[in-house]
Formats: structure tokens, C-alpha cells, sequence
């Protein structure tokens, strides 16, 4: 990979990290902020099943943010965009579509098919 798509990474890594950042302390205030009283037992289990559905949200992106500061690592120590699995490059176009991926396609590909056959193993 040349040193522009590197560049081109790290830079659309850390703004995902900045956003995802942003996005936390957002929903922090606004969970903090707001104290809301319901009259209504619907109103009420409404906002808190979407209080629970932004929770389940901001797990996934602290789980997320976790894989882009291993990104940002293997950037730095230039392991980034190859494949854990098998050695070879990962395509720039995988990686502009999952940054964070340490498979290339046809291992992670390989990866879910067992996955898939372990399952239909397990449910026979």
C-alpha cells in the first residue's frame, strides 16, 4: 500500500474515532440532562426501550473504538492492510469498506463459511 492510502486511513480512522467520541459525550449529556416525568406507563416504556436501544448503540461503537485504535496500531507499526490469516494485502477497496478488517476476502469469506458449517453441525 502506497504511503497516500496510508495517510487516507489514518486520517478516515481517527475521524471515525472523533466522531464515535463526539457521538458518546452527545448522548451522555443528553441521558444526563434530560429528566423527564411520564404520566403515560406507554410514553414511559417507549422512552425507555429508546433509551435502551441508544445504550445497545453506544456498546457497539466502544467495542468499535477498540478496533480502530488496532488499526491505527498496526498503522503505526506497518502491519496495517495485511491480512493476519494468510500474509497477503488486503484490497483498498475492503479496507474502504471495513477499515478496521485484519482479513482479506476470501479468508474472512473461508472464516464464515465455517462458521457456518459449525452451525449446522451444532443444530443437527
Amino acid at each position: 500500500m502506497d504511503p497516500k492510502d496510508i495517510e487516507f486511513f489514518r486520517k478516515h480512522l481517527s475521524d471515525m474515532l472523533n466522531d464515535i467520541v463526539k457521538q458518546g459525550d452527545e448522548t451522555i449529556e443528553d441521558m444526563t440532562d434530560t429528566v423527564e416525568v411520564y404520566a403515560d406507563p406507554a410514553d414511559r416504556a417507549t422512552a425507555e426501550s429508546d433509551r435502551a436501544f441508544t445504550l445497545r448503540l453506544r456498546d457497539r461503537e466502544r467495542r468499535l473504538i477498540k478496533k480502530i485504535k488496532e488499526a491505527i496500531q498496526r498503522i503505526d507499526d506497518g502491519s496495517y492492510g495485511i491480512c493476519e490469516e494468510c500474509g497477503e494485502d488486503i484490497s483498498v477497496p475492503r479496507l474502504k469498506a471495513r477499515p478496521v478488517t485484519t482479513l482479506c476476502i476470501h479468508c474472512k469469506s473461508k472464516q464464515e463459511e465455517d462458521e457456518h458449517q459449525r452451525a449446522e453441525s451444532a443444530s443437527s
